[in-house]
């Protein structure tokens, strides 16, 4: 069940936000700057993708600099309700007008902190540039040329959102000594899909929690300072990328710090782009090897529903099974090394929790931490023991 707290925290975020102002991209300069509000996609997701709009491709004004393969480039944000943060991606597509049948590519995740680790609205003014500042590069396989960049943020805090502002940029060849192109071709096909949530498809986030990406790609940063949950519903990507702009990988960087001083961190490791996580049942999500669903409150009275078949878990990964009594909810195991879901057989299948991390209360969390952040790991971020997905 949802705690008092976070009920209440809801409830106030709600009602702040028809008053207060939401948050949008800084830089890079986005498409109808002028035209662009703060506010998030439409419920519906009529307005996916990139806040669709009179003019919304409008350039004018939005002279980004190019953006050198492998060189750091900057994410900011403008505006003070940062909803207790959350996670976001930074995809690209050569779509030069992005419709609903575009494919995203995903070349950046973060998982918590973003855009800030502030418990709460950071500020009131739409102005506010307080949020935190990311680093993230144009990985190696990209393919010189026009692209549209988009920024994607689901909210840890309040209504169930998406935000997406969309940039037009050109990504120019780096430095001579890149990786080879034996490398570079097998990147190519690992760029995972666009994580798309709270836009009527069928697929939301859970409140209180930092979402955790079905499909994350191989630059991640992981900045826990509050717990991270699963998605709800029918979240599943594709595997396969776009042959649009080539390659996946590279290394991102990031920061997290909240207030006027925000504070950069170490790049993310590259970690192995996930498998398809199998879809669980909108009327009644159960275990996935991909994506189990995160704490949805006690059990209901009526007779569970049928458990969806399993998919197979991923080569080289470690599994148990166990026994549990909340459908529907995450479950870890008794040495908190591994997490799973309960399906409507009262089974679990546990996978193990990502390396320095344990599994506390059905959420997985850094080891020896309550919920706060931990000096140990205030800017750096979480090697996984296998791809994110396959919780």
């Amino acid at each position: 069940m949802p705690s008092t707290k976070n009920i209440l925290m809801a409830s106030a975020f709600a009602l702040a936000s028809s008053v207060n102002a939401h948050m949008k991209m800084l830089t890079p300069i986005p498409f109808g700057d002028s035209t662009l509000t703060n506010s998030p996609l439409d419920a519906s997701g009529s307005d996916f993708p990139c806040k669709q709009r009179p003019e919304v491709y409008d350039a004018t004004g939005a002279n980004n600099p190019p953006m050198a393969i492998g060189a750091p480039q900057t994410l900011s944000f403008l505006g003070g309700a940062t909803h207790g943060g959350g996670s976001c991606q930074v995809s690209l597509t050569t779509d030069k007008n992005p419709t609903k049948d575009t494919k995203w590519q995903v070349i950046h995740s973060i998982i918590g902190d973003c855009p800030s680790n502030f418990d709460g609205n950071q500020g009131e003014s739409p102005d506010d540039r307080g949020a935190t500042k990311f680093q993230y590069t144009i990985p190696d396989g990209i393919k010189p040329g026009d692209y549209v960049l988009a920024w994607t943020w689901f909210n840890r805090i309040g209504n169930r959102e998406m935000y997406m502002n969309c940039a037009p940029v050109t990504v120019t060849a780096g430095s001579k000594k890149r990786s080879n192109k034996a490398d570079i071709s097998k990147r190519a096909d690992s760029f995972p899909d666009m994580f798309k949530a709270n836009i009527g498809n069928g697929c939301t986030t859970a409140e209180g929690g930092n979402v955790i990406f079905p499909e994350p790609g191989q630059s991640v940063q992981n900045l826990p300072t509050f717990p991270s949950k699963p998605p709800v519903g029918s979240c599943g990507t594709g595997t396969s990328a776009s042959t649009n702009t080539g390659s996946t990988g590279g290394s991102g960087s990031g920061g997290s710090g909240s207030g006027a001083a925000p504070i950069p961190s170490p790049a993310a490791s590259p970690a192995p782009s996930a498998p398809a996580p199998a879809p669980s049942a909108p009327a009644a999500p159960s275990a996935s090897a991909a994506a189990p669903s995160p704490p949805v409150g006690t059990a209901p009275a009526a007779p569970a529903a049928p458990a969806t078949p399993e998919a197979p878990p991923p080569a080289g990964v470690n599994t148990s099974k166990g026994s549990c009594t909340a459908p529907g909810q995450s479950v870890c195991s008794p040495d908190g090394k591994q997490i799973g879901t309960c399906d409507g057989t009262n089974h679990v299948t546990f996978f193990p929790v990502a390396q320095g991390t344990v599994c506390s209360g059905g959420y997985m969390m850094m080891a020896g931490s309550t919920g706060k952040r931990s000096a140990k790991f205030a800017h750096g971020p979480v090697r996984r023991a296998y791809p994110l997905g396959q919780w």
